[in-house]
């Protein structure tokens, strides 16, 4: 008789496997755990063999109809994470030879992308110009951030991670372990340098964060970790100093990381060389800045096939 396999088994099989062999972060692992429990609460813990495409059509039902205890609905595209989970957990099912579906019969729906919202390196200089410096260090360090975000294309995970020892400002480049445990280089701009050495210069402690939270003081740690800047913290920097800049639009600190790849595509920069920098596993992740590409289309249509030039075609 041939062996059963349950879904709530071989999906606690398939998480581990996604932290040790997948090198997913424990988060990610969390979020996969998440969206496939939700396939055991609608077909119960069943064979992985009654999984069938029937099955997840209904499924995909449920998903449109699901709503929470507070009676929230589940986004578009919240329910493409629940399936993109459930293809992944199908494809580790076929690799260990577990007989269930196919992946390839989960189809993704079309998710039309929001076009990014990204700063101009004038609104940049205004966020920086907007600064007060009634406070020195806080006002060095705030100044870092912001230069450094638009400088490099750090995430903000990333960003509040780093120790000083970190960062090498001579050589304006370093490494940074993103998602999925992959290292990438990280560039600075000659101005981020400066403004990260001018923080550095100022500070008296030997505490390792890059960036200290000011509001809060060292008596309960002495690894410094209690004072490190949260991502929450530098989310409430970007909006203050956005708001004082009158910058009217949505600004976060991911606002910033479409800056900096905003920035460089309209600089010539091509969109392969982008995907690296910012640390993309895939290039259609990188295209959801097509959007400048698209909008320099014109352009190069006038400077390179204009009417007023004077060429005959023979």
């Amino acid at each position: 008789m041939a062996q059963a396999y349950f879904l709530s088994d071989m999906i606690m099989d398939y998480i581990e496997h996604l932290e040790v062999a997948g090198g997913r972060s424990v988060r990610t692992a969390e979020n996969y755990r998440l969206y496939l429990d939700r396939v055991v609460e609608f077909s119960g813990d069943i064979p992985t063999k009654d999984i069938t495409p029937e099955l997840v059509r209904k499924y995909r039902l449920w998903l449109n109809r699901y709503s929470n205890t507070s009676g929230d609905d589940l986004a578009t595209i919240t329910q493409n994470y629940h399936l993109i989970a459930l293809r992944g957990f199908l494809a580790y099912l076929a690799k260990r030879n577990v007989p269930s579906l196919a992946p390839h019969h989960i189809e993704l729906p079309k998710i039309s992308r929001k076009q990014v919202t990204f700063l101009t390196y004038e609104e940049i200089g205004r966020m920086i110009a907007s600064i007060p410096s009634d406070n020195k260090d806080q006002s060095l360090r705030d100044k870092a951030i912001i230069e450094l975000l638009f400088s490099s294309g750090l995430r903000v995970s990333e960003l509040v991670q780093l120790n000083r020892d970190h960062i090498n400002t001579k050589r304006r480049e370093f490494m940074v372990r993103g998602k999925g445990q992959k290292d990438r280089p990280i560039f600075l701009s000659t101005t981020a340098a400066q403004h990260i050495d001018a923080y550095l210069a100022s500070r008296s402690d030997s505490l390792a964060p890059l960036f200290l939270n000011y509001s809060r003081n060292n008596t309960i740690s002495n690894s410094g970790n209690y004072r490190r800047l949260t991502s929450r913290s530098i989310q409430r920097i970007i909006n203050k100093y956005a708001r004082l800049a009158g910058i009217t639009k949505h600004v976060s600190p991911h606002t910033m990381r479409h800056s900096f790849a905003t920035d460089l595509l309209m600089n010539g920069a091509d969109l392969r060389s982008v995907q690296s920098m910012l640390g993309h596993s895939n290039i259609s992740t990188t295209q959801i800045y097509t959007h400048v590409t698209d909008s320099h289309l014109r352009e190069i249509y006038e400077k390179y096939h204009s009417e007023d030039t004077d060429t005959t075609i023979s």
